[in-house]
């Protein structure tokens, strides 16, 4: 962007007021100062809102923009007088400026800390919360500025605007004078107001995903003729998880007219009669600009990246990287990736697999965010093995855009994700990261696996470098906010499932039993070393059978010194030689666990193939299970 070149103009043009900003329906908006190569910008968007927007403005009829006007409402000093824009597609929604006044109201410079401030929204614009988010924005470019207090003078019919003002959270004084509400209020924020902007922000980024997540049509973007690759496999995920919305493919050789595996095939977006929603994208890295610029023109609301060649292929795809999520954000579009996994939601009001994943999640309370495609396939196919279903998965591959704390955002008031699990493997901002957390802990577990804890460095592909502060600070933020943090993808499946299918314990004290003393020991203390209080445990010894199981279990639940029971199992021979069957211990320990279902019991395993699934079969309180198998998912 080019530097305003009038001469009034006293300070550079400052790119530092330049922001992308999620709105209120998910959509985004581009925030930046108003400079004098706006002129025909502001014309365009004048000439779209309507006679009552411009008469609210004004104060009265105002058909038109002067050249004087124009003038006026383009060129800026950037301290006295500033004006921003909202703009989406390059084109203005929304414009925001302030002029400093003196104590008659009249322009004036500083030390005057007053100034007066006036919006104008689009109307078609309206209702997205635009006018809210520039006036955070215009409040902090002031207070740079040494501005500390604004004025608005509002018609009294104008209430949208007034309520922007009083909803703000500012410190406020109104009067009432010749027919106009005069509004005053200091700049200096409150508690209020930061709650405010904090309830504003979670809002619009949950919303965001939640487009991402529910959307009523999807294209896939580089499906090819014959089965196989990755736009045909996504599509055949989609059509048979039941995708409850509408499915196209497109591919610029496909002939108009034709069908791919059923489906209505096309030779681009904008060819599709019908809304899209989403798109996902799945062509060379080269032709993606080509195929965002159609989506944006034809109104798609989000984007799925599969496609690689972006940051984790060097500096070049770097700055690809960069210019791919410029681009979309000017149309209003959020990302996922690039060089994304995907995404799923086993709603029944959506049934989404738009995602990679060899083997389809099943409906569960489970919500899963990852940044490695790798590490999803390990924790898919952890939980599937072991029982466990899914509300929602977000594959982020480079995290681009869309975030862990985006999704945080959503889940925080999604009714269907009881547990969140997050595998990390940077954390641009940890002060944000950890106060979502912590206000997200509150209503659901959360439970963290950070990757590359030790080496300091960021995925080559990540927009933002390796978190900087040292592993043990990360994880003492972590622990403070409430998150369970553990350290490998087995231990957040365990964690997961027993989450999931268990009750929360009332107190620390832990029963320990089972059939090997050595591994009693060993539970004893691993929860001293974790802070909880474990009872002697109890050897049943290796001649044990699931009877002793179930009796010991039951006697350890009825015990009201006894929060929680830890079982330890390995594999017995019964009398006549012939090795026990897990589905009898599994029997067995179910029963034991249904006559308390208020206690949360654990099973701890060792080479007892089968027993996980027995288990899982559970359908109220499930003994959550433990595995030292070798097919258990590990890092």
């Amino acid at each position: 962007m080019q530097t305003p070149s009038d001469q009034q103009d006293r300070h550079d043009y400052p790119s530092h007021w330049e922001a992308d900003v999620v709105l209120r329906d998910g959509g985004t908006a581009r925030i930046r100062p108003i400079t004098a190569e706006d002129a025909e910008r502001l014309v365009s968007f004048y000439e779209q809102v309507s006679d009552e927007s411009k008469y609210y403005r004004f104060f009265a009829p105002y058909p038109r923009l002067s050249a004087k006007d124009v003038h006026r409402f383009t060129h800026h000093d950037q301290v006295d007088r500033v004006g921003l824009a909202a703009t989406v597609g390059g084109e203005f929604i929304a414009t925001v400026r302030y002029d400093r006044i003196d104590e008659r109201g009249m322009a004036a410079s500083a030390p005057a800390d007053e100034a007066e401030v006036a919006f104008l929204v689009q109307d078609a614009h309206q209702g997205r919360g635009v006018a809210s988010t520039l006036l955070e924005h215009i409040a902090a470019v002031a207070r740079e500025r040494g501005i500390r207090r604004f004025v608005a003078e509002v018609l009294p019919a104008n209430t949208k605007m007034i309520k922007v003002f009083t909803d703000a959270g500012y410190q406020q004084k109104r009067s009432f004078e010749d027919g106009v509400v005069r509004l005053e209020f200091d700049l200096e924020p409150t508690d209020r107001s930061l709650a405010v902007q904090r309830a504003r922000e979670q809002r619009a980024e949950g919303r965001s995903v939640q487009r991402l997540l529910t959307p009523g049509s999807v294209a896939v973007i580089g499906v090819g003729r014959t089965p196989g690759g990755v736009g045909r496999s996504v599509l055949r995920n989609l059509k048979e998880a039941g995708f409850t919305g509408r499915l196209s493919a497109v591919n610029s050789a496909f002939d108009e007219g034709t069908e791919i595996d059923g489906l209505p095939a096309h030779r681009s977006v904008g060819a599709i009669e019908e809304p899209v929603d989403l798109a996902v994208i799945a062509v060379p890295a080269d032709r993606v600009p080509q195929v965002v610029a159609e989506c944006g023109e034809r109104g798609v609301q989000g984007l799925v990246v599969l496609s690689a060649g972006y940051g984790e292929s060097g500096a070049a795809g770097r700055e690809r990287q960069r210019e791919l999520v410029r681009q979309a954000r000017s149309y209003g579009m959020r990302i996922i990736g690039p060089n994304a996994f995907g995404v799923i939601n086993t709603s029944p009001q959506a049934r989404l697999n738009a995602s990679l994943a060899p083997e389809p999640p099943a409906r569960g309370r489970i919500g899963l965010f990852t940044q490695s495609g790798a590490i999803g396939i390990a924790l898919l196919s952890g939980l599937h093995r072991r029982g466990a279903g899914l509300s929602t998965f977000v594959g982020s591959g480079n995290r681009a855009d869309v975030s862990g704390n985006d999704v945080l955002q959503y889940w925080y008031e999604d009714p269907d994700t009881d547990i969140a699990l997050m595998y990390l493997e940077t954390i641009g901002n940890p002060r944000k990261f950890t106060r979502l957390a912590r206000r997200a802990a509150t209503a659901k577990p959360l439970v963290v696996v950070q990757g590359a804890r030790h080496s300091g460095i960021a995925p080559t592909g990540h927009a933002v470098q390796a978190t900087r502060l040292p592993h043990a600070t990360v994880s003492a933020l972590l622990r403070q906010a409430g998150v369970i943090r553990v350290d490998t993808v087995t231990e957040m499946v365990d964690a997961g499932l027993l989450l999931a299918g268990q009750p929360l314990p009332s107190g620390p004290r832990v029963g320990i039993l089972g059939n090997s003393e050595s591994l009693g020991l060993l539970t004893y203390d691993a929860c001293v070393a974790d802070g909880l209080r474990p009872l002697p445990p109890r050897d049943l010894t290796t001649g044990a059978t699931p009877a002793d199981f179930r009796a010991a279990l039951a006697e350890a639940l009825s015990d009201d010194g006894c929060d929680a029971v830890i079982v330890n199992a390995i594999p017995w021979v019964r009398e006549d030689g012939v090795a026990a069957d897990p589905e009898t211990l599994a029997t067995e320990l179910r029963a034991a666990a249904a006559g308390c279902p208020a206690k949360p019991v654990a099973v701890v395993h060792v080479e007892l193939g089968g027993l996980a699934e027995a288990l899982s079969a559970a359908t109220s309180t499930r003994p959550a299970t433990s595995s030292t198998q070798p097919d258990a998912p590990s890092t």
